[in-house]
C-alpha cells in the first residue's frame, strides 16, 4: 500500500487498513513503512494524466516524396480528446516558421497550459519567447525519450501506418491534401483505445432499430465509416 501511495504516511495506511478491517496500531504500521530514498514526486505518466485538459504536445516527422526530397510535417495535438489542433507541411522548418504555426494554432485566447516538446534545436529562442507571450509553459522531455510524448508519437506512428504507408507522396501540397482527409476520418470517424473506443468528435451510439448498416469510404477507400440509415 505504501509502495502504491509514496506520498501517504503512516497514518494514512493505518486508517486504509482499519477500513479494510484489519486491526493494527499506527506504530506497527510506521515501523514496517518502506521508506523513500528521495522526497515523492509524481511520475511523469501522473503528471500527463493530471494535466490532460491543459497540455498539448508538438512535434515533427519527416516525410520523403517520389522525388526523395524530404518534406516536414509539424503536429500540435491537444491530449484531452486527442485532437489535432493543428498541422502544416514544409520543405524547409525553420525557427521562424514553427513559430508562426503555434501562433496559427492558438489564436485569441486558446492557448493550452502546458506545451510538451522535445529539444530539437528548431525550437530556439524566438520560439521560447512566444510561448511566453502567449502565457504557456514549455515541457521538455528527456534527451532521446519519445516515450515521455507518447500522444503525439503514437500519434505519427498512427498516420505512417495507417495513411502515409499506403500513399505517394508527391509534393507538399498533395501531402497536406491527404492529411487533411486522413485528419477528418480520424476526428470524426476513428475508434481510439484511449477515449473508450470513441472518436475524438464524440460518435452517437446507432442502435439496430435505426436502420440497416453502411459503408462509408474514407481517406480515398483506404478506410470507412460504419453508419445505420434507414432502409
Amino acid at each position: 500500500m505504501c509502495l502504491s501511495n509514496p506520498t501517504w504516511g503512516a497514518p494514512r495506511v493505518h486508517g486504509e487498513l482499519l477500513k479494510l478491517g484489519i486491526d493494527l496500531s499506527q506504530s506497527t504500521v510506521s515501523r514496517y513503512m518502506v521508506r523513500s530514498r528521495k522526497p515523492p514526486s509524481q511520475t511523469w505518466r501522473a503528471f500527463l494524466e493530471n494535466h490532460v485538459k491543459q497540455l498539448v504536445s508538438v512535434d515533427f516527422f519527416v516525410v520523403p516524396t517520389i522525388d526523395f526530397k524530404l518534406l516536414f510535417v509539424f503536429l500540435v495535438l491537444a491530449h484531452e480528446r486527442r485532437r489535432v489542433v493543428h498541422f502544416n507541411v514544409t520543405e524547409h522548418a525553420t525557427m521562424e516558421w514553427t513559430v508562426t504555426q503555434i501562433v496559427q494554432a492558438f489564436p485569441w485566447d486558446t492557448a493550452p497550459r502546458y506545451l510538451l516538446r522535445d529539444r530539437d534545436r528548431v525550437y530556439g529562442d524566438a520560439f521560447r519567447i512566444q510561448l511566453a507571450s502567449m502565457q504557456i509553459t514549455e515541457v521538455l522531455t528527456a534527451p532521446q525519450a519519445p516515450w515521455q510524448s507518447p500522444y503525439v508519437e503514437r500519434l505519427i506512428g498512427s498516420i505512417r501506418r495507417e495513411c502515409l504507408d499506403h500513399s505517394i507522396v508527391i509534393n507538399a501540397s498533395s501531402l497536406r491534401q491527404t492529411l487533411k482527409s486522413f485528419f477528418e476520418y480520424y476526428h470524426d470517424s476513428r475508434c481510439h483505445l484511449g477515449l473508450n473506443k470513441d472518436s475524438p468528435e464524440t460518435r452517437e451510439v446507432q442502435p439496430p432499430d435505426k436502420g440497416i448498416v453502411v459503408e462509408i469510404p474514407k481517406v480515398g477507400g483506404l478506410h470507412h465509416r460504419y453508419e445505420r440509415r434507414a432502409a
